[in-house]
């Protein structure tokens, strides 16, 4: 086996959980550098929001690493499944969202990806295209793939049936039509977060049973973990980076994290190769500072999403509030009546909400014109301005009218 071949499975298998199928892969890989024959890689990105965070670009790092070593990506938009919601993990139903919003999300996921993808190598696909074709027939036919006594296998299936928890009979056609999505699609390999175990393998299962002439092996990554260093990233847990975030956000929340995450992200996250973050850990334990190597981790991303040279400005932005105390150059600019400033902390959009404001207040994080506050009954007096602040980075100037 040449070494080209050997350092692309190496990148391939990085920093994944499960791989089914993993022999079938090193084939096609090799009849890429052979034959310069391209190979169908599928990953499905259901639109339940109108956002992505670094947690949904593992999937689309890995997928860059496979379009660099022979694959052509199948990005599915589940525009119809979605209209469902994905029962994976969840101890409830899920509220189904309308057509409009499904096919508003969709439309910045289109956006977003190509920061990291080769659109090239890249085929849009919604998966309404053909579950819409599918009809009520087909769906019957569908459903006769696999049995209720399999579905409650299912590990979270399992818990909500034997806690009474109600289970929709639209969660289990679910997986199903994921497994067609493999059926319509024909694809050589599934990727997807380790919480969606079932549902790939139900690729392989329904491609089996219509005969397709393949069964596509599977590729399971770990879920990032986010901000808190505890739980899954994940907007409701608030432990996120959004990719449309402002540079100096991203960079600043990146900083944030521990010094042991920080090695998980490289691993996931990172563009370096193996052996460039080996030696970045062998200088840490040599006595390099850990933030100067998360800093690095931190100006990488910031470039992916904001372009080249957009890291060393958020490092400069960073160092001048955090080292020198400063005020940044820009920040947004509210005018008001005289206010209340719990009421001000939630209109120039710094706190979430009024309970939020009082907490940090409360927990001595605002700041007046870099003097810290204590009480939430302060009012914003007419005639003067003044520099609202919460934390290092969320800033607003507020003038009163």
């Amino acid at each position: 086996m040449s070494e080209k071949i050997k350092t692309a499975l190496k990148e391939i298998q990085r920093g994944t959980s499960e791989i089914i199928g993993l022999e079938k892969i090193e084939d096609m890989v090799k009849n890429f550098f052979k034959t310069g024959k391209r190979f169908t890689i599928k990953a499905g990105f259901d639109p339940t929001a109108p956002d992505l965070h670094l947690g949904h670009t593992v999937l689309l790092q890995k997928l860059k690493t496979f379009q660099k070593y022979g694959a052509r990506v199948q990005f599915l938009i589940g525009d119809f499944t979605a209209q469902i919601g994905d029962p994976s993990g969840k101890s409830k139903t899920r509220k189904m969202l309308t057509p409009e919003e499904v096919v508003k999300n969709a439309q910045t996921y289109k956006e977003q990806v190509f920061k990291i993808l080769d659109p090239v190598l890249t085929d849009i696909v919604f998966n309404s295209k053909w579950l819409n074709a599918l009809g009520a027939a087909g769906l019957l036919e569908l459903t006769t793939t696999y049995t209720v006594a399999r579905m409650l296998e299912r590990d979270d299936f399992e818990k909500r049936f034997k806690s009474n928890t109600p289970i929709a009979i639209s969660e289990f056609i679910y997986p199903l039509l994921q497994g067609y999505d493999s059926v319509a699609l024909k694809c050589d390999i599934e990727i997807g977060g380790t919480d969606q175990k079932f549902n790939l393998l139900m690729g392989r299962q329904l491609q089996k049973v219509y005969n397709i002439g393949k069964e596509q092996s599977v590729i399971m990554m770990p879920l990032l973990v986010g901000l808190d260093g505890i739980n899954k990233m994940s907007k409701s847990l608030g432990n996120y980076i959004g990719i449309t975030e402002d540079a100096n956000t991203i960079f600043a929340k990146v900083l944030s994290i521990s010094d042991e995450l920080m090695w998980n992200w490289y691993e996931l996250l990172s563009e370096k190769s193996l052996e460039e973050i080996e030696k970045l850990k062998v200088e840490a334990q040599k006595g390099r500072n850990p933030k100067e190597i998360k800093e690095l981790l931190a100006i990488e991303i910031v470039d992916r999403f904001h372009g080249k040279g957009a890291g060393e400005k958020a490092k400069e932005h960073f160092d001048k509030i955090h080292k020198q105390n400063k005020l940044p150059d820009d920040m947004p600019e509210f005018e008001f009546e005289p206010i209340n400033i719990v009421d001000a902390l939630v209109k120039t959009n710094l706190a979430n909400s009024k309970s939020e404001a009082r907490r940090h207040i409360k927990g001595g994080g605002v700041k007046i014109n870099q003097e810290k506050i204590s009480s939430q009954d302060m009012e914003l007096q007419s005639g003067k301005e003044y520099i609202l602040q919460i934390g290092k980075r969320r800033f607003a100037k507020v003038k009163i009218k």
